[in-house]
């Protein structure tokens, strides 16, 4: 298929700048598969879709405040974006980067491994320059350059994920034409986040609340959860129209043994939250049972799902990946025909938007 069968107009206003008032109030759209039917609710609606028996799976991951702002030691204001995974200080490392792409060695060899990270601007920053953050308790060396991509080697006084935390602010994407205030901290982050790592939260777990979740266990559904730690690649553009040609990013993932035997012996439906849910289920199912690791599974139309059987996702970007997956879950032709609606209805789009549930 090609690039250009996965573009659609939408009008700027409809792009979401601030979570809805409440998790619970967000719009959901309802897509039937087999029907073509399209009901219209609110999230809260969610819990009378789910059976009893039926497997819900959700990711868990934690977004990190990696988003740094500074300046150069010789002068000028710097960004830097911690990207977890390609290697990071050791402080963080133990809970965050549990592999690394480049070494793939235990986190006790990697101690002194750089960390990558998404500098702007990026003129004047060559190796050896110096960055300081904060009120100079974090301090940073652009150590290596590697096609394009840099890496800088911290250097801090005390425990880096506090600084990080203390320096860093919520990481949010690049369509959200703001600074990140201190109420993302709560709202861009599920309420089930457990596992730090991710430098993007995985957008549909963002409307449930504690007590949705306590409404569907109680309707006899099991309730788990996944991880894969979301990378800075689920911004990363497609730009080849030969979809096929593209490269994902690797992104870490990693499942309980316990989740893959319910799965291997399920008799009723799983209910993914999320196209990174669906993406590390179908990579442990596509192939022989890895229970951790690095994915790069790019999934597009035409696929045949091997344990994803329903789909609760957000509204997303044209021409991305994450669109060309739920094409692939419903077929593009449906998919298109519920953005429509979505768009004469006035839903709202991307990150903080509304949500949409494929039966």
């Amino acid at each position: 298929m090609k690039l250009t069968d996965f573009d659609y107009n939408l009008p700027k206003e409809l792009i979401a700048q601030y979570p809805s008032e409440a998790r619970e109030e967000s719009r959901l759209l309802v897509l039937h598969r087999e029907t073509g039917k399209i009901e219209h609710r609110i999230f809260r609606d969610i819990v009378g879709y789910f059976n009893q028996g039926d497997f819900l799976a959700l990711n868990n991951t934690k977004v990190v405040p990696a988003r740094l702002v500074g300046r150069k030691q010789s002068g000028g204001k710097i960004e830097a974006l911690v990207l977890f995974g390609e290697g990071c200080p050791p402080a963080v490392a133990g809970e965050v980067s549990l592999a690394s792409r480049r070494s793939r060695g235990p986190l006790a060899e990697r101690v002194k491994d750089e960390c990558e990270v998404l500098l702007k601007p990026t003129r004047g920053c060559k190796i050896g320059s110096k960055l300081i953050f904060g009120d100079g308790e974090l301090k940073a060396e652009v150590s290596m350059i590697e096609n394009g991509r840099r890496f800088l080697r911290f250097e801090c006084n005390g425990n880096f994920e506090k600084l990080l935390d203390k320096f860093g602010k919520m990481p949010l994407p690049p369509y959200i034409k703001r600074e990140p205030v201190d109420s993302d901290r709560d709202r861009y982050q599920t309420v089930y986040a457990d596992k730090k790592g991710a430098v993007a939260a995985p957008t549909a777990g963002l409307h449930f609340t504690k007590d949705i979740l306590s409404q569907i266990s109680r309707k006899g559904v099991d309730v788990d959860y996944v991880t894969l730690h979301v990378g800075y690649g689920t911004f990363k553009p497609v730009k080849v129209e030969d979809i096929t040609a593209h490269k994902m990013e690797e992104e870490y993932f990693e499942i309980d043994k316990k989740v893959i035997e319910k799965l291997k012996n399920k008799k009723q439906r799983t209910i993914a939250v999320g196209t990174t849910t669906c993406r590390a289920l179908e990579t442990v199912f596509s192939e022989p049972l890895a229970y951790h690791g690095w994915t790069d599974l790019f999934i597009y139309p035409p696929r045949e799902f091997k344990r994803v059987d329903a789909l609760l996702t957000n509204f997303h970007l044209p021409r991305t990946t994450l669109l060309m997956l739920v094409s692939a879950f419903c077929g593009r032709e449906l998919l298109m025909k519920a953005y429509e609606e979505a768009i004469r209805e006035r839903y709202r789009f991307y990150s903080y938007g509304d949500a949409m549930l494929i039966l």
